[in-house]
């Protein structure tokens, strides 16, 4: 279906959906997904017009934090499979026409990885400083103040090397130390493997946070401690983070990795920014020759979402030529689903408008698994509880389970046919309603509705690489015009669940396109937009 030499910028506009491995179908009957699942099923996501697949880890692991603790950097976990499966996976994603991008966690690895069973013997073998070490303050207290984003002090006594090392996450998840050419090398040649492997490129987590500050500078106190979800139970956000993570020497090893990306033509990277002030790094971090895509958390910690809020966002980022490419995301893995976070269960269509918004924004955008369906948040008892962050701060906060739990594809299969065993997580009634085979005979379902607007928006070039002007609306319409070479389209939705009329005169819409699922009226200059409706036109290049 492409060329996977060639080199192009697809990633610009692409609908890159989700999989979270464990989740999304087992084959294996052991209750966990699995790769060959993922393969089975890649019909659903290239039927719903999506461009690339980003699969969650699933190599070597304890899986202490589901895959994002890697044991070994080039090999599957047997609980997902082996390598043929995912070469596999790989063919038969690219036969029809879909991207895999492999996420990559280099930040750090697990304590049961080679390297650092090496690294914590001795302070002089050949491992010795591939890890972040530091001797006790003269009380014996940790180095420095730095916090662990899952509690407590970032930094763990370790007794073989009468040293502290660094985590910025579970104590079981040690930090490489990227001053470390020897590190740097072997995470190029981890990257090598898999783009070798053909993997057509990377999410990043956490990318913010590979190097540290080697003078080990206390962070101060935050001076405007942010609200939302994640921000209300934990004392990290308590810190200015400038020392422990975001430092120049990361930037210097994306470009070396960037250029190695290039070498392979046409690979993407897509980096996560965990950082309070998201906005400004991202400028930063997908300047040229960097990352491609990145994301933050601006909308995916959000309550409320509104054209305002969008069109500020959009702006700060930046949508002129010369900006970095942004990836709008909703809902993923360690966030609650958008459609309980905005109070929308009981009218879906409030949040598949803001899909719909966010797929014709310039930039990429993200779909978990689940959103096509319009899932809620499944509400967990605290004995179903396994995510280490959720335990550690239960009550407060219950965790990322509740986003986590197994795909419902069919109704009145035991466990929606997600899995014949009793699955890793348990299957909530709200979902099983929602399963797919249920939504596919409902023409006005969350499924097809979304479904038949992303397979409408890849035939209108300009809604993916076209640049983007904000046209002056009401506060419950976004409204904006992309442009290409060949024309410009308008864009208008209403976020409101009242009628809305947008004045637009006849010579600047053009011609109004149909076929995307979405209810608009023109009369003469007004367009009006019932609730959650939306309105497109096209006016071609003199």
């Amino acid at each position: 279906m492409f060329d996977a030499t060639k080199t192009s910028d697809w990633w610009k506009g692409a609908v890159i959906y989700q999989v979270y491995p464990r989740s999304y179908q087992d084959t294996t009957g052991n209750g966990v997904g699995d790769l060959r699942g993922i393969a089975q099923r890649l019909e659903h996501i290239a039927a719903l017009g999506a461009d690339a697949v980003w699969i969650s880890p699933f190599v070597r692991s304890p899986m202490l934090d589901f895959g994002y603790d890697v044991a070994d950097y080039q090999s599957v976990d047997p609980l997902f499979g082996t390598l043929e499966d995912f070469r596999a996976l790989l063919d038969k994603a690219h036969g029809l026409g879909l991207r895999v991008i492999m996420d990559q966690v280099l930040s750090h690895t697990s304590d049961q990885h080679a390297w650092f069973i090496e690294s914590r013997e001795t302070r002089s073998n050949p491992k010795a400083d591939w890890y972040v070490w530091a001797d006790a303050r003269p009380d014996g207290t940790p180095p420095t103040n730095w916090l662990s984003v899952f509690g407590g002090s970032s930094w763990q006594w370790e007794p073989r090397r009468g040293q502290y090392y660094l985590h910025n996450f579970l104590r079981q998840m040690p930090d490489l130390n990227y001053h470390c050419p020897a590190v740097q090398e072997a995470i190029l040649d981890t990257c090598r493997f898999w783009l070798d492997l053909g993997v057509d490129g990377f999410r990043l987590d956490v990318c913010t946070f590979y190097a540290h500050d080697p003078k080990l500078r206390n962070n101060p106190p935050n001076p405007e401690i942010p609200d939302g979800e994640a921000f209300r139970f934990n004392p990290y956000s308590q810190q200015l983070h400038m020392h422990d993570i975001g430092q120049p020497e990361t930037i210097a090893f994306l470009e070396r990795l960037r250029a190695l990306c290039d070498s392979y033509g046409d690979r993407a990277l897509l980096g996560e920014l965990h950082e309070s002030n998201a906005v400004r790094v991202h400028r930063e971090y997908t300047a040229v020759k960097r990352l491609q895509l990145a994301y933050g958390y601006w909308l995916l910690g959000a309550h409320e979402i509104t054209p305002p809020m969008l069109r500020r966002v959009a702006g700060d980022l930046g949508h002129s030529e010369d900006s970095g490419w942004p990836c709008w995301a909703l809902d993923n893995h360690d966030f609650s689903r958008a459609i309980t976070r905005l109070g929308a269960e009981d009218r879906p269509e409030a949040v598949t408008i803001i899909l719909a918004a966010l797929t014709c924004l310039r930039g990429a955008t993200c779909l978990y698994q689940g959103s096509e369906l319009g899932l809620p948040q499944a509400d967990l008892p605290r004995e179903s509880i396994i995510d280490p962050y959720g335990r550690e701060f239960w009550p407060a906060y219950k965790g990322r389970d509740g986003s986590r739990t197994p795909m419902p594809w069919e109704e009145d299969r035991p466990n929606a046919g997600f899995s014949e065993a009793d699955p890793w997580l348990p299957v909530p009634s709200s979902h099983r309603e929602l399963a797919i085979n249920r939504q596919v005979g409902l023409p006005g379902s969350t499924f097809n509705r979304l479904r038949q607007f992303l397979n409408w928006r890849k035939h209108i070039p300009a809604l993916r690489d076209g640049g983007m002007e904000f046209l002056e609306t009401s506060s419950n319409i976004l409204a904006f015009r992309r442009d290409s070479e060949k024309g410009s389209v308008t864009c208008a939705f209403n976020f409101g669940a009242t009628e809305e009329v947008m004045r637009l005169p006849d010579v600047e819409t053009g011609k109004m396109l149909e076929g995307h699922g979405f209810a608009a009226v023109q009369k003469g200059d007004d367009i009006h937009l019932p609730p959650f409706g939306a309105f497109f036109s096209v006016r071609e290049a003199a």
